[in-house]
């Protein structure tokens, strides 16, 4: 029997089966990722907090915004929040400390949000966020 191998890749988000049906249980990954996420540093603070405590478990800004913070902000706050360069946010997401997720509505935070069944906050900004939030609340919702 001559088997023919097709290499094939999901397009979009494709939500891991570990965060869904749990059919694969090692099936966590997206995949590919150009950032380094600080995964122990994220889990380790997230397992301290009570569950359903978190209610703004992401805020972006970067280096830049980053280098603006005052001196020893950081450790300033660690008990009410944690400053890494990146972590994994289907793990955040899925975590028991997260109350609810204030997002953006990108299409790829949406879809998280939603299949991991946690409630949302919409802050839509520009393109297609105007158009997520409106399904978040008026038809999903």
């Amino acid at each position: 029997m001559d088997v023919k191998i097709l290499r094939v890749k999901a397009i979009g988000p494709a939500i891991p089966s570990m965060y869904l049906d749990k059919r694969l249980q090692d099936d966590k990954e997206y995949g590919f990722t150009i950032f380094k996420p600080d995964t122990n540093a994220c889990k380790n603070w997230l397992n301290q907090r009570q569950p359903r405590s978190l209610r703004q478990p992401f805020s972006y800004g970067g280096p830049i915004v980053e280098a603006k913070l005052p001196r020893n902000f950081s450790e300033e706050t660690s008990e009410k929040g944690l400053i890494v360069s990146w972590c994994p946010q289907l793990e955040v997401l899925a975590h028991e400390a997260v109350a609810c997720f204030i997002t953006h509505c990108g299409w790829n935070s949406t879809l998280e949000g939603l299949s991991l069944g946690v409630p949302i906050v919409v802050m839509p900004q520009w393109t297609d966020q105007s158009t997520n939030a409106k399904f978040v609340t008026d038809v999903w919702g």
